[in-house]
């Protein structure tokens, strides 16, 4: 007796990247930080209450929702936060589209998600190339016959960015459709577009503070909007789940946002590495694209991604990689500390010296 549903029976799910937590392995592979959160989170952990956790936690996050507003040069009436920037993504669906309309359009090399909402959410969706060399043809989006955009600036797993006048230009250009820009490693390109939400009502940015922040366990995000579509993140939420962020990671995240000058440093230390690991790579005989984000997007056309993968994960080394016609001569590599860039470079070698 079969007591799914039709559409948990026919869903296919987004595939995360592997945990392996092992501490043998250099984790290279989804995107986290390699630098640990600021004192001051550690602080408000260690000063936490918890005979609070008792007590429903504040709803709609107001408390933090007024620190990132400050953050971002808005006001709280234009910030919506929920359980990581994946619930945010994923409430745009039934907030924005319609299972009956035009669907929404997003490139055929992107964050994976989007067409798995589509197909929980039934919404038709309009699918993008990229040009040859893995950039977004915001021409060719603009011609398509759709409710709205999701544009992941900088994209994954490409790693390449879109500059921030480019964005609102497209943005000027399609005035009835929203375009939500999901800037996930935005703080590692520097052209975020959120502070032109209310100049532009048709744009929705959501954020995380899975990457520059330091914390991916936490699950903490947020949309940054006109209050219009914010109300409308906050009808979908409350129909889902009225209190999505914990005490605990409200407590966190606002020490997170108070914590600006140490994570510029940690970015600004990425950004070299990214920059030393790319020039290393492409010396090694890879094709690199152009990244703006925490990571690399390495191709080796002679062995094909699958090859270096399992290469390096029998090496203690973890990078991702897609088996799928357009990806399947890449990997995905985190930037990691020197250290571990050291390591990654070192069995790269080793690897190479076996196919010569």
């Amino acid at each position: 007796m079969n007591l799914l549903s039709k559409l948990a029976q026919s869903i296919q799910p987004y595939t995360a990247g592997e945990q392996l937590n092992d501490k043998k392995y250099v984790k290279l592979n989804t995107n986290e930080n390699p630098y640990p959160p600021a004192p001051k989170v550690y602080e408000a952990l260690q000063a936490f209450n918890a005979d609070m956790l008792r007590l429903y936690p504040a709803p709609n996050s107001d408390a933090l929702r007024e620190k990132i507003a400050e953050a971002e040069g808005v006001k709280i009436e234009n910030i919506f936060c929920g359980n990581g920037s994946d619930e945010v993504l994923a409430l745009c669906f039934p907030a924005f589209f319609d299972s009956e309309g035009k669907g929404a359009c997003f490139a055929d090399i992107t964050y994976s998600f989007y067409p798995v909402f589509c197909d929980f959410f039934s919404i038709p969706q309009k699918i993008v190339p990229l040009t040859e060399d893995y950039r977004f043809n915001l021409n060719e989006f603009s011609k398509v016959d759709c409710q709205g955009y999701f544009i992941t600036n900088p994209n994954a797993p490409t790693g390449v960015g879109i500059e921030g006048e480019q964005i609102l230009s497209f943005v000027r250009n399609n005035p009835q459709k929203i375009v939500v820009v999901d800037e996930a490693y935005m703080a590692f390109f520097n052209q975020s577009v959120a502070s032109y939400v209310n100049e532009y009502p048709n744009l929705l940015v959501v954020k995380t503070f899975s990457k520059s922040y330091s914390l991916a366990g936490i699950r903490s995000g947020y949309a940054v909007g006109c209050q219009a579509l914010i109300d409308g993140l906050f009808r979908v939420k409350d129909c889902f789940n009225s209190y999505p962020l914990d005490r605990v990671c409200q407590e966190v995240s606002m020490a997170a946002i108070a914590s600006k000058e140490y994570y510029d440093e940690c970015t600004q230390k990425v950004v070299a590495e990214r920059e030393r690991l790319t020039h290393a790579l492409v010396e090694l005989g890879f094709y690199v694209l152009p990244s703006s984000a925490n990571f690399v997007f390495a191709e080796y056309k002679k062995t094909g991604g699958k090859f270096i993968y399992e290469q390096l994960k029998q090496r203690g080394v973890l990078v991702r990689f897609w088996n799928k016609p357009q990806l399947k001569n890449f990997c995905r590599i985190t930037i990691g500390t020197k250290e571990q860039n050291d390591i990654l470079l070192q069995s790269l070698r080793e690897i190479l010296n076996l196919t010569e």
